[in-house]
């Protein structure tokens, strides 16, 4: 799918990101691991051997970013795919109880960072005449509810940024996508569920067990692999300003752990009609 293809994956440390790096380089491509997470970025890197390397990378600072775009550039002479990963619940509570200072970080870690990613990227594939870029944007971008309000706003914004990138990239054969996870098993939401990013295992058993609408099936960090893998590959060459959702049916109003014959419409009742009236 994407054999002889090079791409940068911010958050490629940890959860989405990683598994992304990992079926990119099984499928040929050659990654940079962008991360501030150095011990896990160093392994997945090594672990995946001549075809990656890890780079510390600042999503919130365009020095950083121009100059792992300018890096990949140098090393392997392109860059076909720029994976706007990199991402943190950030601020959470009450709008009127948030600190300025929290939005401001979680905007800058989950929106500034899917700028500077795409102005750079841009930057090279432009001229270059070819190109993906892929943000991840969220549930909370496409349904209210879903997120604390920073985050919302972030991954809303995503959405509408992907459209207006693709509307001009287009004229320089460059697409621009997003995709929208929804409740995924990942270090991320380990922590948010039980306070510990390593408690994989144990989120796993409440995302198969309680929240999904899929009976038996957790949402996985490979689902959103696969769809990434897709959306930077040729196979998906004539799919740009697309946010692709991958939650199991979650924003279609499914109930979330919900019984055979228990969930939306499980049962028939006479149609209702005007003025209090039943069936036909």
């Amino acid at each position: 799918m994407v054999a002889g293809k090079t791409a940068i994956v911010t958050g490629g440390a940890s959860g989405l990101g990683e598994a992304t790096c990992r079926l990119m380089v099984r499928e040929g491509a050659r990654v940079v691991v962008a991360d501030i997470q150095d011990a896990k970025g160093e392994a997945v890197a090594s672990d995946l051997g001549d075809a990656a390397i890890y780079r510390h990378v600042d999503v919130t600072s365009e020095e950083a970013i121009r100059s792992v775009v300018d890096e990949t550039v140098e090393r392997w002479g392109r860059l076909d795919c720029m994976f706007n990963n990199a991402g943190i619940v950030g601020s959470v509570g009450p709008i009127d109880e948030m600190p300025l200072d929290e939005w401001q970080f979680s905007i800058d870690v989950l929106l500034k960072s899917v700028f500077l990613g795409s102005k750079h990227a841009a930057r090279v594939m432009k001229p270059q005449g070819f190109g993906v870029i892929l943000s991840t944007s969220s549930v909370a971008g496409i349904q209210g509810g879903l997120g604390p309000h920073a985050y919302n706003m972030a991954k809303t914004a995503i959405v509408g940024f992907t459209k207006n990138l693709a509307a001009e990239l287009g004229p320089f054969g460059v697409r621009a996508n997003a995709i929208a996870p929804g409740k995924h098993n990942t270090p991320m939401n380990a922590d948010v569920l039980f306070g510990d990013p390593d408690a994989l295992e144990r989120s796993l058993e409440y995302f198969t067990t309680k929240a999904t609408p899929l009976k038996g099936r957790a949402g996985l960090a490979e689902d959103i692999a696969e769809a990434a893998t897709w959306l930077m590959s040729d196979r998906a060459g004539f799919v740009s300003g697309h946010t692709l959702v991958v939650d199991g049916g979650l924003t279609t109003g499914s109930v979330e752990g919900a019984a055979p014959g228990r969930g939306r419409f499980a049962s028939h009742e006479p149609m209702l009609r005007e003025g209090g009236r039943r069936g036909i």
